[in-house]
């Protein structure tokens, strides 16, 4: 299950990482509430800050790729590293001596977008070479696992803290645990990564890489359901705040308490992903059969009477949709070539992260028009279609290989790409 940990610089990575992971979830859940603050609680507020930051990954994801593809990407996350520390030191200065406005947020937001466009293609596609591609699925499930113990215990910490001493102190502490990041890749050794083969600079790279994926339906496939899945059925985390002010009457605590379930649910799906790893490319099947149970599962919590029984719902949902992450992310990595992994991954982050400046906006005004509820139920409704539509498209063109039945025969033939039958 900890594989990758064997590997000196991924310990190293991976230690700053969930430093920085951790201040960075007590300042999501700080931002989220400083905006309710400053509008009387508007989630349509709520809906246009998450918009903002990541809206320039629709413009800039694809670049990052390119740029992971040409230059050194250790020294590039460390650049972007130090522009993160600063917005959130920023931000907190702002608050602690009480001018910050809701447009000071607002900008800080879409600065934040920026490093976070370029930082997260390039990231992704930097673990191959930290720990080689034998180890990339156990590496991705365990930086999931990471982000997830961060997420559990950060937005706890962050609504106690609230509470007790406000929203700025926690924007500081985030800026100087962002910091650990770059301590961790200072601390490698360059000579024990593996390095993918660094493209020259000439034009039509960005292009080139987008007609690599072009011929890849298998990808494409992928790319698909992970745009529905995190443009409707994700967003749903932008209205958690609203459903724990609004439906059951709790403060900053009973919010971080709810982040904190889903959480904890992400966290044992993390761990399950890399115990799986061990059994080598992730399975289609498991790809798909985990958005379906998100969407099912966040259907479920939607219905859920009490807050109790909401926050415990939120687990098994956290579960589907780490397995579903992972899996995606894992898949599309092993799946293509070397000197094409930083423009592929970045076309992965633009689908994954780009749709939330429709998603996050649309969240919130249905939150606002039909009730905090509805965003569960639509985006639980729009993952587990999609996961049936891509499965049927899938198992026609051979990319799915069901289950034997006893007599020896799946109950669907698989066909091959001009639609025959295959045996």
């Amino acid at each position: 299950m900890f594989s990758s940990l064997r590997v000196r610089n991924y310990r190293t990575y991976a230690a700053g990482n969930l430093v920085s992971n951790l201040g960075t979830w007590m300042q999501r859940i700080a931002q989220d509430w400083l905006v309710l603050v400053l509008t009387d609680h508007n989630p349509v507020a709520l809906g246009i800050a998450a918009a903002l930051q990541f809206a320039p990954t629709i413009l800039l994801s694809l670049w990052a790729g390119v740029l992971a593809d040409r230059l050194d990407k250790r020294k590039l996350l460390i650049a972007v590293q130090i522009g993160l520390a600063s917005c959130a030191l920023a931000l907190g200065v702002l608050d602690i001596t009480g001018q910050v406005e809701l447009w000071h947020v607002y900008v800080l937001c879409v600065a934040v977008g920026v490093f976070f466009a370029v930082e997260v293609p390039v990231r992704q596609s930097f673990v191959a070479e930290i720990v080689g591609r034998s180890q990339v699925t156990n590496a991705v499930a365990l930086n999931a696992t990471g982000f997830n113990l961060a997420r559990v215990i950060g937005p706890a910490v962050a609504g106690i803290m609230i509470v007790l001493i406000g929203t700025g102190w926690l924007f500081i502490a985030n800026g100087v645990m962002t910091l650990a990041v770059v301590v961790g890749l200072l601390l490698m050794r360059a000579g024990e990564l593996h390095p993918s083969p660094k493209i020259p600079r000439r034009k039509g790279q960005l292009v080139e890489g987008l007609r690599y994926v072009r011929k890849r339906p298998d990808i494409i496939v992928v790319l698909v359901l992970v745009f529905f899945v995190s443009t409707f059925g994700m967003t749903f985390f932008v209205t958690l705040a609203v459903v724990a002010s609004k439906v059951f009457g709790r403060d900053a605590d009973g919010y971080g308490l709810l982040s904190t379930a889903l959480a904890i649910g992400t966290l044992g799906g993390a761990l399950l992903a890399a115990r799986r790893s061990r059994n080598g490319r992730p399975r289609t099947r498991v790809l798909l059969g985990a958005a379906f149970s998100f969407g099912v599962l966040e259907i479920t919590v939607g219905l859920m009477p009490t807050y109790t029984a909401f926050a415990i719902a939120l687990v098994p949902v956290g579960v589907a949709l780490m397995t579903f992450m992972t899996t995606a992310n894992s898949t599309v990595q092993l799946a293509v070539a070397p000197e094409m992994r930083g423009r592929v991954m970045g076309l992965y982050m633009l689908v994954f992260l780009g749709g939330n400046p429709i998603g996050a906006p649309m969240v919130g005004w249905m939150a606002a028009e039909w009730g905090p509820r509805s965003p569960i139920y639509v985006g639980g409704a729009v993952a587990a279609l999609t996961a049936v539509v891509c499965g049927v498209v899938l198992i026609r063109r051979g990319g799915v290989k069901l289950p034997v039945t006893k007599w020896g025969r799946s109950h669907i033939l698989r066909r091959d790409r001009r639609g025959l039958p295959v045996k």
